[in-house]
């Protein structure tokens, strides 16, 4: 059986509160990384989370 091509990512906000998204990613058809503006919690604002990878 063949693995899935789709990879968890972490989806990081940039307003420095630790909070963080995980996301799927097929790294054969989008080739960029993600950038999203999501809800952040901590800071009650809509911010933009950046990829990075899990460790």
């Amino acid at each position: 059986m063949a693995k899935s091509s789709t990879i968890l990512v972490k989806l990081v906000s940039t307003a420095d509160t630790g909070y963080f998204y995980v996301a799927k990613r097929n790294p054969r058809q989008l080739t960029e990384k993600l950038e999203f503006r999501k809800y952040d919690p901590r800071v009650r604002k809509h911010v933009i989370f950046k990829e990075s990878k899990i460790k």
